[in-house]
């Protein structure tokens, strides 16, 4: 006789779990690692120092509000404190909406190579999540919404998106609002919204301010150097956040987390320079790599999507890997993402590129010889 065993709900079983960029290399080198798009200058001093003088009163529970943090945040953007919510890296957030927004039998949309987090949350919930196609790794507002149904109740739009650094420009995010009906939540996730440098880009905050179903979601762990920490925040309609604060956990952001976290904000100067070394590099590699016979998507994040061809495998995007890994360097396989045929790599420091750009050159002899 068999027993009946716990069944976890519909959905999860079908979830392939997440797997984080590579860190290690065989044969003891070193590694180079520009796999999870980390920054290369670290986080601010001042936030290393916050974060340490907090270790001192781990005994005691965090504010469960992250009253401080929620203050830090609204000065510094012009913002409502009580609409902002703080959480375990933007990943949480991302999972919370979903929790409290898609159930059994609702519809969750997103593009063709968005966020792996995204189909991970909508599944756990069990949602169906559905795949817009992208226009040239771009994502289309009317490719999204030929395929909103009755339905659909949350959009999950990266700008600018991973892995492929591309971004929707502000009228068309705007024009996406504006269509979709009003009962379906757009999530605007700007992780990567710091970096960019474009006159028709906006992360986000405008709409949330001037709509009642836009939220924005943030995160410490990019440029702000705090990715061990997972701190995350996002910028909500007073009932949304309302929605985020019954259902999170009460103690979801620790508290030398939260420390860290105001003094990162608050260093504007070390903001700007993880800005600048990001603008230098990341337009120096683009301008390198395609002088080696590569097409690289052009990108607007810390990071850029290098293709390989499809069909010669020394060539390819599994051997430019493996040529890296015997190098030291780690990149990001992004088959997963639906790019089996592209790495992508993080903008580092200056010796990191030079030594990435070297390497590529080194392969492409090789695979040509």
């Amino acid at each position: 006789m068999t027993a009946n065993l716990p069944t976890p709900r519909p959905g999860v079983l079908d979830i392939e779990a997440y797997v984080p960029g590579e860190s290690s290399v065989p044969g003891g080198l070193k590694p180079i690692k520009l796999s999870s798009n980390e920054t290369p200058l670290g986080p601010s001093p001042k936030a290393a120092a916050a974060y340490k003088a907090a270790g001192q009163e781990i005994e005691r529970y965090p504010d469960g509000g992250a009253t401080v943090l929620r203050k830090a945040l609204a000065n510094a953007y012009g913002l409502n404190a009580d609409r902002i919510v703080c959480g375990a890296g933007s990943d949480e957030l991302l999972s919370l909406l979903a929790r409290a927004y898609l159930g059994v039998g609702d519809e969750g949309l997103y593009t063709a190579h968005g966020f792996l987090v995204y189909p991970i949350a909508i599944l756990a919930c069990g949602a169906k999540p559905v795949v817009a196609p992208e226009i040239n790794y771009r994502a289309d507002v009317d490719e999204l919404l030929k395929r909103v149904t009755p339905r659909t109740k949350v959009v999950f739009l990266a700008n600018p998106n991973n892995p492929t650094g591309t971004y929707m420009p502000f009228q068309e995010v705007r024009r996406l609002r504006e269509k979709l009906p009003s009962n379906v939540l757009l999530v605007i996730d700007a992780a990567y919204g710091e970096y960019v440098r474009r006159n028709d880009y906006e992360m986000g905050l405008e709409l949330v301010a001037t709509t009642e179903n836009t939220v924005m979601t943030r995160t410490f762990s990019k440029i702000h150097g705090l990715a061990s920490l997972r701190l995350g925040w996002c910028y909500c309609p007073a009932a949304i956040a309302d929605v985020l604060n019954r259902i999170r956990g009460p103690f979801n952001v620790s508290g030398p987390a939260i420390a860290a976290g105001v003094a990162a904000i608050e260093d504007r100067a070390h903001v700007e320079t993880s800005v600048a070394h990001n603008e230098r590099w990341l337009e120096w590699l683009q301008a390198e790599i395609p002088k080696l016979g590569l097409e690289v998507t052009p990108s607007v994040g810390n990071f850029i999507l290098i293709h390989f061809p499809k069909d010669d495998a020394k060539r390819g995007a599994v051997a430019a890997d493996a040529f890296l890994k015997s190098r030291g360097i780690i990149v990001r396989r992004v088959k997963a993402y639906g790019l089996p045929d592209a790495l992508r790599m993080t903008v580092g420091t200056e010796s990191d590129n030079r030594a990435v750009v070297a390497a590529l050159a080194d392969f492409q002899k090789q695979a040509k010889g």
